[in-house]
């Protein structure tokens, strides 16, 4: 009884093809039948021209498919000259691009029926073979010959269909021979995976070696066949191994399977370019690989092999070279792309594409053993090194190089931070015993990196346009993956700091030795000279880093700085502004933030002094060595920095000069806060003036300004308020003498500050003047006071509560008239209305205050005093005034009885 259902499941499932098939026969020869008659009546009817076979069916526009035409198929359009003004790029193309899923949309719902067609033929395939399976009908080497056999067959009515009926759109037979052969090829590729998994027949070598010559056959056959016998022979080959089933101790090899598959799509699309075969080729083998290795783990060290081996093959077959020759523009240049530009070409995308994906799958590798650790490496660089090397005459995939070599990068670093096996056994080395083996990861992973910089350098000697661009890479390269091994693996606690630093040396070496190669070659050009010269330069320093103390480092990092100003006199390399540039923002960090103030203010003073001083003197002779040359930049940078880190240097004396006397301290005595708010207010202005500089960091120029100034305001508002002896009864004391103590320091040297840096920054905006000279009057007048206090209260009556003597309140007043007096004098000097304006506001201040405070609180003959004193002063300043109006006035005065 099983065999009678057996057979009857088998004639249903051939029953059904074969009946299509039939019917397909006989609507041909129905449809040519037609077309005789159609041929016949327009002759009888005496027609000009005769009519083209289907014409009921709008033959001028012939049914479309999903994908472009192939080339060799198209018939140029005859043009005619006189009608030609210039090339006129049609609009076809985009118009086709951007309706893409439209018109797929569109043929699939006219052409579904092919598409269930192929899937029923392969199914019944596949499925004849799992139903001998379960019934047992047939023994397994039949099972095999019986699916072997229906996919022959298929492909061979399929042919016999395209020679005899054709296979184009206008045919009515279109279609079909695609619908049978690429039936066929899925059966054949599910039969060898049956004969593997399901029966182990044969070898995993005997089924790749099979799977390849039916790839083989389904290349010869999409270069004559239409798109979809390539689309059905992808999708079916990817699904067969999943279709089938089965079980394998070790299925890796099926990744060689899927990679078979994807050359043969590719290889279609090579000779027929339809380019959506190509992405259907490479979606297949990552998504098809992706979920072999989520089924079987084990596989994930020949998955990360597969998809490096896709990216290259996704290279070179769609230009069908061994050496690639992309050409057109990168893929990068479509963000500076204008108006009637190219497009990067499609095999170009393909490559950039694939390229982008396998980067980041193995970049982004957990990397499970130390083994897997190795491979990922390995296959990052050699992925590296092919685009370098190999495809050195692809102009178009030269952006393309980034990716693997920063996904590398990436890797290395992500692996030392997360802990993998390879960085936690380095790690370990010596944790058992101080006689183990020397370690050689951190070693090889450097020396790996100066080979991918050396190539990149080779890379740069035989490029023309982007030479400088390959210098580049080739001088940063191999410098960031030993700042990534320094970040993620800490090399120097375990093989120690002077051995790990000997690294950075041997790349500074190297840089050298290529910055001498180049300077051979570029002659007057000698941007790359510069380029290797500041890599060697920050290897140098990258060592220091390594092996020097803070201030040591600081140091070291300024001695460089002056290193790179004496290189560019001497050389005339203008990139040595950048390293200058950055030798600032370093020094400047650390003498500000890390060790920053904090280490000055507890470390020796002799060993601050030696850091901040030396690094301002660094900066002053950097400046001088710069100055012959045409270095706005950078001396501006140098000037600022300099004049910054010294007033810097004076304050942090100043205040471990004062912390000496054992009373207060920097942190919370109005005269620490004065100091802090100078040193943040001196910073402020060193970015007011790099202002002028431009560029793209103008913007981070006006954030930093604004902080600095932002914090030495908070600091000043402290000094005002918190810790201002006036205010507080528990303040800090006023150390030193009457006028010079630290209300000076507090009060007076920001002021000073203030109005020194307005007075020298020549290209200060006006507003930003004006506001800088009303703070330091502002702090000058609260410092006068406070001293006027001092005066006649001493330290312990600085309190408001505790009053106001009368010559404490009579010096007020005198004081008011000198500075009224004094603005008068200048106004006449200068001719300036508006000091003189100034001086009547402060003379005004005076006389409001004789007339409201003193002679209420004043007695006696102070009060007599002041009243003189505030009388003959208001004459003499009266005459003074009508004398500087006749003196500036063009015209006589009116006589007061006019």
């Amino acid at each position: 009884m099983e065999t009678l259902v057996a057979l009857v499941v088998f004639a249903i499932l051939v029953a059904i093809p074969v009946s299509i098939v039939v019917l397909l026969v006989k609507q041909i020869r129905m449809r040519r039948r037609l077309d005789d008659l159609e041929r016949t009546v327009a002759q009888l009817r005496g027609a000009d021209t005769e009519l083209p076979p289907a014409s009921l069916q709008k033959p001028a526009e012939p049914l479309k498919g999903p994908w472009k035409q192939s080339k060799a198929k198209e018939k140029p359009a005859k043009i005619e000259p006189t009608k030609i003004q210039r090339p006129v790029k049609p609009p076809k193309e985009k118009s086709e691009q951007s309706n893409w899923f439209s018109r797929f949309g569109a043929w699939l719902r006219e052409n579904w029926f092919y598409a269930v067609s192929a899937l029923s033929l392969a199914l019944a395939g596949i499925f004849l073979v799992q139903y001998g399976v379960e019934t047992g009908l047939l023994p397994p080497a039949a099972r095999v010959v019986a699916a072997l056999t229906f996919g022959a067959a298929l492909i061979l009515f399929g042919e016999v269909v395209r020679r005899r009926f054709g296979d184009d759109e206008k045919f009515a037979s279109a279609y079909i021979p695609s619908v049978f052969s690429g039936a066929g090829l899925v059966t054949l590729f599910g039969g060898v995976l049956a004969a593997r998994q399901l029966y182990d027949l044969i070898g995993a070598e005997s089924a790749l070696f099979a799977m390849i010559v039916v790839a083989l056959i389904g290349l010869l056959l999409g270069w004559f066949h239409g798109p979809l016998l390539a689309a059905v022979s992808l999708i079916g080959a990817y699904a067969a191994p999943f279709v089938v089933g089965g079980t394998s101790e070790d299925p890796t090899w099926l990744l060689g399977y899927f990679l078979a598959v994807a050359v043969l799509g590719l290889g279609i699309d090579t000779v027929r370019r339809w380019a959506w075969i190509s992405i259907l080729s490479l979606v297949g083998a990552y998504g098809s690989g992706a979920m072999l290795v989520f089924s079987a783990p084990t596989t994930e060290s020949g998955y990360l092999t597969f998809v490096t081996v896709i990216a290259l093959v996704s290279i070179a077959i769609p230009v069908r070279r061994i050496w690639p020759d992309h050409s057109g523009p990168m893929t990068f240049e479509i963000f500076e792309r204008k108006d009637g530009d190219a497009w990067p070409a499609f095999p170009t995308l393909l490559g950039f594409g694939t390229v982008a994906v396998t980067s980041g799958i193995l970049s982004f590798n957990g990397a499970d053993s130390i083994a897997e650790f190795w491979l990922t490496v390995f296959l990052l660089s050699g992925l590296t090194l092919s685009l370098t090397l190999w495809a050195r005459n692809a102009r178009a995939l030269q952006d393309a190089t980034l990716l693997p070599a920063l996904g590398l990068v990436w890797f290395v670093l992500a692996h030392g931070l997360d802990g993998g096996l390879a960085a936690r056994d380095f790690a370990i080395t010596y944790a058992q015993t101080a006689e183990a083996d020397f370690p050689w990861v951190a070693t090889v992973l450097v020396a790996l990196g100066a080979i991918i910089s050396v190539c990149a350098a080779l890379r740069s000697f035989a490029s023309r346009r982007y030479s400088v661009v390959w210098a580049g890479a080739a001088a940063v390269f191999a410098p960031l993956l030993g700042i990534a091994l320094e970040i993620g693996w800490l090399p120097a606690l375990v093989i120690g700091a002077y051995t790990w630093a000997l690294h950075a040396v041997a790349l500074a070496v190297l840089m050298v030795v290529l910055a001498e190669r180049f300077a051979r070659v570029d002659g007057e050009e000698r941007i790359r000279t510069a380029l290797f010269t500041l890599s060697a330069l920050s290897c140098m320093t990258f060592a220091c880093v390594i092996v020097l103390s803070s201030a040591a480092l600081t140091i070291a990092i300024v001695v460089a700085t002056i290193v790179a100003a004496a290189l560019d006199r001497a050389f005339k390399l203008p990139p040595m502004s950048w390293f200058i540039w950055a030798g600032v923002f370093s020094v400047t960090a650390r003498l500000v933030l890390d060790p920053g103030l904090d280490w000055a203010n507890s470390a020796p003073l002799l060993e601050m002094t030696l850091v901040y001083g030396g690094a301002a003197v660094g900066f002053v002779v950097a400046w001088i060595v710069l100055k012959p040359l045409d270095r706005p930049v950078a001396k501006l940078l140098l000037e600022s920095a300099a004049w910054a880190t010294a007033g810097i240097l004076l304050s942090l004396l100043l205040l471990r000069w004062l912390e000496g006397f054992g009373e207060g301290g920097a942190q919370d005595s109005h005269w620490g806060l004065g100091l802090l708010s100078v040193i943040w207010l001196l910073l402020a202005y060193a970015q007011v003036q790099r202002f002028e500089i431009g560029g793209n960091l103008t913007e981070f120029r006006y954030l930093l300004a604004v902080f600095f100034a932002g914090h030495a305001a908070y600091r000043l508002g402290q000094a005002l308020t918190d810790a201002n002896p006036l205010l507080v009864p528990d303040a800090d004391p006023v150390l030193g003498l009457p006028v010079f103590n630290t209300l000076a320091v507090a009060y007076l040297l920001p002021g000073l500050a203030i109005l020194f840096s307005a007075w020298r920054i020549k290209p200060m905006p006006k507003l930003l003047r004006q506001v800088s000279y009303g703070l330091a009057v502002l702090l000058g007048s609260v410092w006068l006071g406070l001293m006027i206090r001092h005066f006649w209260q001493g330290a312990a009556g600085m309190y408001a509560d505790n009053g106001v003597s009368q010559p404490e309140l009579y010096t007020y007043t005198v004081v008011l008239l000198i500075i009224g007096a004094v603005l008068f004098y200048q106004s006449l000097a200068r001719q300036s209305g508006l000091m003189r304006k100034a001086g009547l506001a402060v003379i005004g201040l005076a006389v409001g205050k004789v007339f409201l405070i003193d002679i209420a609180g004043l007695g006696g003959l102070i009060r007599v005093f002041s009243l003189l004193v505030l009388g003959l002063s208001l004459a003499g300043l009266a005459w003074l005034n009508r004398w500087a109006k006749l003196r500036q006035s063009p015209q006589s005065p009116e006589p007061l009885d006019h």
